[in-house]
């Protein structure tokens, strides 16, 4: 996918995720800078002073969609999508000029401005990638990060919605977002994007324990930290809402779908019909995008016609609600 070396991109492979034994490891994000609600950080919370970069096609960015979503951000952060172009460069605009918010610069590529936060960067160019219009710089890049000031530092500007990250249940979500990391994102790509047998079936073995795991909890409680929404349940929501249609076909998942588990079938249809998150979950756009030619997975540009997943249709979840 490339990166940027010394302020310059480069489409050669050379930061590669992938270790010497055929291993996928996520690289660390870069720019860790936070906005705080007293402006102690450096970065004070302002409406439209922040733009969100995203992808349809990635799940980690889709973290940061949910959360401008849920708490109700569409006026105060903009966002603009983009894509991997197939010939090159990296995530681009679609072939479009991209005005620069706060600057008078005009760019094609999201690494362009990267170059405009840091002229000698050497590093990934990834999404979500939040940047400030006023010091004209990337603040963050780490989309775990990103969701949690999502969650708290835009509350004076924004109407009132659920605390995710509640402090009560922060010792919980920690763990549970730790078992997501590693048995269900990572693994998912530990799947796809591994360049050995054996690494592969460690990833599919972790993979599919976690699942059944988490198929039982979901077993016996609503949601993942107990009977409310928490930042985990929308942490392990991308890959479910992707599962079927693209990992279990192409990441070779191909153990068992979503839809074949009782609890987590009824349970993503539960989140996906949360107001507001719908809109946020083109399938078929994350389809073409994955399988298009350039894509993260080898492909001849052919995007697989199904699953047909209703998300829309009815769940049990309500039982929980209902015996408490």
């Amino acid at each position: 996918m490339g990166q940027m070396i010394d302020g310059v991109w480069s489409d050669e492979n050379i930061l590669t995720e992938i270790e010497a034994d055929g291993r996928y490891q996520k690289k660390p994000s870069a720019f860790r800078d936070h906005i705080s609600t007293d402006g102690a950080s450096g970065f004070p919370a302002e409406p439209g002073r922040y733009v969100l970069y995203s992808s349809v096609a990635c799940p980690w960015a889709q973290r940061t969609v949910l959360f401008r979503a849920l708490k109700q951000l569409g006026d105060i952060i903009p966002l603009h999508n983009t894509q991997q172009n197939p010939d090159g460069g990296g995530w681009w605009f679609g072939g479009e000029k991209h005005r620069v918010p706060g600057t008078d610069t005009d760019v094609e590529f999201l690494h362009e401005i990267y170059g405009l936060a840091d002229a000698g960067y050497t590093g990934k160019v990834t999404v979500p990638t939040l940047w400030d219009t006023q010091k004209k710089t990337v603040v963050n890049n780490e989309s775990s990060e990103i969701i949690r000031m999502f969650n708290g530092a835009f509350a004076e500007f924004a109407e009132s919605t659920p605390d995710y990250y509640a402090e009560p249940l922060r010792p919980q979500i920690d763990v549970m977002n730790d078992k997501i990391l590693t048995g269900i994102n990572n693994a998912v790509n530990g799947c796809g994007r591994v360049t050995s047998q054996e690494a592969y079936e460690r990833s599919y073995d972790l993979l599919f324990a976690t699942l059944d795991e988490l198929d039982d909890l979901l077993g016996h409680q609503r949601y993942l930290c107990g009977d409310t929404q928490t930042e985990s349940d929308w942490r392990f929501f991308p890959t479910l809402v992707r599962f079927d249609a693209i990992y279990y076909i192409g990441y070779k998942c191909n153990k068992r779908r979503v839809e074949d588990y009782p609890n987590l079938s009824n349970y993503v249809r539960d989140l996906y019909q949360t107001p507001g998150i719908a809109e946020t979950c083109d399938l078929a756009e994350m389809k073409a995008l994955v399988y298009r030619p350039g894509g993260p997975i080898a492909s001849n540009g052919v995007v697989p016609k199904g699953p047909d997943t209703d998300f829309a249709g009815p769940h049990d979840r309500d039982r929980f609600s209902l015996a408490a």
